[in-house]
């Protein structure tokens, strides 16, 4: 096994880490100096002088009328309104939609987490104009068109005759909207209430909390760290 691979898989870093430590001279296979291209078997022994940073994770309720990135004029965004400093927010909720947000000083994780390819699970609680349709749960979980693009299957709850949780493993611009939008209704109040394992919980508008212990070793080991 590639010594990159194998450190990947011992999980001391990513593999993109592994070729930067090993070019530094910071991992060694039975006290010679690795370099890359270097195999790597159980018998061998490995010496890493290296330790990874410690990423920090939190939770945090966005408000209505927060931003999510690139604020304009007046503006807020959720960097300007938060007392945490380094870190960004991983992923988007329009600014009259509130809810669920990852705050992180971690890089690696936003691809693994907003590619839908990887299929994570982001949770919605939706309230519609009007009256939800019969056929509104079965067109929604089929996948709808919304244009330039059709939909996902997705699972649907109605909690109401306006209310409904949606759960996607996508997550397109104004995606929820649009759907509404495609079946005859509109979502005026829109929440996102849980991204894979984390959940909002009891966070007030505004408030954030920090996601450790075995909540963050469940979504970390999802999103294949």
């Amino acid at each position: 096994m590639r010594i990159n691979k194998y450190l990947a898989s011992k999980r001391y870093c990513t593999r993109r880490e592994a070729d930067d430590i090993i070019s530094e001279g910071k991992v060694f296979i039975n006290g010679k100096r690795a370099i890359l291209g270097d195999k790597v078997s159980e018998s061998d022994v490995v010496d890493v002088k290296w330790r990874a940073p410690k990423y920090r994770y939190y939770a945090y309720n966005k408000p209505r009328g927060i931003t999510t990135h690139s604020s304009q004029d007046d503006e807020e965004d959720i960097v300007g309104s938060i007392p945490l400093k380094g870190v960004f927010p991983v992923g988007r909720l329009d600014k009259d939609s509130y809810g669920l947000i990852i705050l992180t000083d971690d890089g690696r994780i936003t691809d693994k987490l907003l590619n839908p390819e990887y299929e994570h699970e982001k949770e919605y609680r939706v309230e519609t104009a009007t009256k939800m349709r019969p056929s509104f749960k079965e067109h929604m979980e089929k996948g709808v068109d919304i244009g330039d693009y059709t939909t996902k299957k997705c699972s649907v709850t109605l909690l109401g005759p306006r209310l409904f949780s949606i759960v996607l493993t996508e997550g397109k611009k104004h995606q929820i909207r649009r759907m509404c939008a495609a079946l005859h209704n509109d979502a005026i109040d829109l929440q996102r209430t849980r991204i894979m394992n984390i959940k909002l919980g009891g966070l007030k508008a505004g408030e954030h909390r920090a996601i450790e212990g075995a909540e963050l070793s469940a979504f970390l080991k999802s999103l294949g760290f």
